[in-house]
């Protein structure tokens, strides 16, 4: 009976379309804000005949205005030229589980794997350039013990230098959320964070961004905050917000923000004031099941992966 539930949780952690809906109503009432002026658009890529896309995980876009597209599907990795057209495939059982995808500044792709426990990064022809983490194996990170192991890791950043910085922690009922920074090269520097409400602790840290300052935005997801960091790991202050602060992308002056179950994009301000919002749960066009991670393309369009629905979200300016 053991054995059988195991493998029964196993078989459901690893389904694409998984993910931790809260069973707390409080972490599903969405952000108040006056309605942001971007449509959904129907149809945002062409894929060829007889091909699928598996549930949308993360979305990037490269410095040519392609689009890649992380997925839980046959073809994990796909890239689209600037107007939607199927381009290639790449990583073909290479994963698990995919959940953050991240291009470095030499166009590199690093891809987070939460049901592996690994950091891969691979070169733009799809080659592995270096792999953190023990594939399979979850637990710290101690190089005096020579542990190294992810829990889930979620998504990256890169600091000007090139370092690297991993936040972890999927599942809010364990693990251990924190942030481990590296350096370009994969050597382990340190880290910070472990389960809490107060400051520097996570829930779940769920998503990172760096800001033109050069601090860390960190997504704890059902602590429904933002927590500042300069990159040492010092805390620097929170914002708090209504929903399930997911994933987050600078754009000049504003931020745009996903807000997982609660089903909405939201636009900020670099104080971190809520400007506007749009969407809401459902299958409608314009609708979610979970606004998961997010892009803006050099046009200025907006496109969010959905784990849920399943889907490719792509919003335009009206």
């Amino acid at each position: 009976m053991i054995k059988a539930a195991f493998a029964f949780a196993t078989l459901v952690a690893c389904t694409p379309g998984f993910s931790q809906r809260p069973s707390n109503p409080a972490l599903l009432i969405p952000q108040s804000a006056p309605e942001l002026d971007y449509v959904a658009v129907a149809n945002p890529v062409s894929l060829p005949p007889g091909m699928t896309m598996g549930a949308p995980a993360s979305v990037a876009f490269d410095a040519k205005g392609h689009l890649w597209v992380l997925n839980r599907g046959a073809q994990p990795l796909m890239e689209f030229d600037e107007n939607g057209k199927f381009l290639r495939s790449l990583g073909q059982g290479m994963f698990t589980r995919t959940h953050g995808l991240r291009l470095d500044k030499d166009a590199n792709i690093w891809i987070t794997d939460v049901g592996a426990h690994i950091v891969v990064k691979l070169n733009p022809q799809g080659e592995t350039l270096l792999t953190l983490g023990t594939k399979g194996q979850s637990g710290e990170w101690n190089e005096a013990t020579e542990s190294r192991h992810f829990t889930e890791p979620n998504d990256i950043a890169f600091g000007r230098n090139g370092d690297v910085f991993v936040v972890q922690g999927h599942t809010p009922q364990g693990g251990d959320p924190r942030v481990l920074k590296f350096d370009k090269d994969g050597k382990f520097l340190k880290s910070w964070g472990g389960k809490g409400t107060e400051p520097g602790k996570f829930a779940v840290a769920h998503g990172i961004a760096i800001d033109p300052d050069g601090q860390l935005w960190v997504a704890d997801r059902e602590n429904q905050r933002i927590q500042i960091f300069d990159q040492d790991g010092k805390f620097v202050r929170e914002l708090k917000y209504a929903g399930l602060p997911c994933g987050l992308q600078f754009v000049d002056s504003n931020i745009f923000m996903v807000n997982g179950f609660t089903g909405q994009l939201l636009k900020l301000d670099r104080s971190g004031t809520v400007l506007a919002a749009t969407g809401k749960p459902g299958k409608e066009l314009g609708e979610f099941g979970e606004a998961h991670f997010l892009a803006v393309s050099p046009k200025g369009e907006i496109f969010i992966a959905d784990t849920v629905k399943p889907a490719l979200h792509k919003f335009v300016k009206k």
